[in-house]
């Protein structure tokens, strides 16, 4: 496995990410784009790139909060119950909006084109990054075919930039996968988003992980859950399987 450290030049600034491969694989011509969590890019996130790798692609992952490094390093088990790290990490969510991944979300696509990935590119991402993964589809539609999203929140919110209001636009395939009890994507808001991509004929999947929290699916995360993140890998590594020939 290698990983490359980028700085990918955006409208606001510079960018660094990991880009990883196999070193088995001889060339890498599907790429994904995996959008972090709240915590931002770290070693659990290393982790879960290299596991996507392995299937072959290349994975970027690119640091969303650029824009106000240095910060951190969080502790994804404490970080929002810490009063010191909760006040942190929320000025840096909500402080880097939807607008402005969507924009970085080209030179990312550039970054991964300068790098040799010329296939299909897929998106992936987790919390936070759920709804920069469908947005990004729903933006570039001649380059992102996928389009997955794990314990996303806000997906359909009332919010100007909520995910579901594009759904008109997204050309690619969809996976949603949402935990059976999460406060940030209630029932309503499935409900809302599927109604959204039903209405707008995107091909689409909506499952509830029964049994599972928000943050199932990291590592490192208190949420995680070996059991429901095996059945997220299964799931995701089929869709793309399917979908990033």
């Amino acid at each position: 496995m290698t990983k490359q450290h980028l700085h990918i030049e955006t409208r606001d600034g510079v960018a660094k990410a990991g880009l990883f491969r196999s070193a088995t694989a001889s060339s890498t011509k599907a790429g994904v784009i995996l959008y972090q969590d709240a915590f931002g890019p770290r070693r659990a996130l290393d982790s879960m790139a290299e596991r996507l790798a392995n299937e072959g692609y290349a994975v970027l992952v690119p640091d969303l909060f650029y824009r106000n490094a240095p910060y951190g390093p969080f502790d994804a088990k404490t970080a929002f119950v810490e009063e010191n790290t909760k006040a942190a990490l929320t000025a840096l969510v909500t402080g880097t909006t939807q607008e402005m991944t969507i924009r970085d979300s080209a030179a990312f696509l550039d970054a991964l084109a300068a790098e040799g990935v010329t296939g299909r590119i897929g998106t992936v991402g987790y919390c936070m990054g759920g709804g920069r993964a469908l947005n990004a589809a729903a933006t570039y539609l001649d380059r992102i075919r996928p389009a997955a999203s794990f314990h996303g929140g806000n997906l359909a919110s009332d919010a100007a930039d909520s995910p579901h209001r594009k759904a008109a636009s997204i050309k690619a395939r969809v996976y949603v996968g949402m935990s059976g009890t999460d406060r940030s994507f209630p029932p309503e808001q499935s409900a809302r988003l599927a109604e959204a991509l039903r209405v707008a004929d995107v091909d689409y999947l909506i499952e509830n992980y029964v049994g599972v929290a928000h943050g199932w699916c990291v590592p490192d995360h208190s949420a995680f859950n070996a059991a429901g993140a095996e059945h997220h890998w299964k799931r995701l590594t089929e869709f793309f399987a399917e979908t990033l020939v």
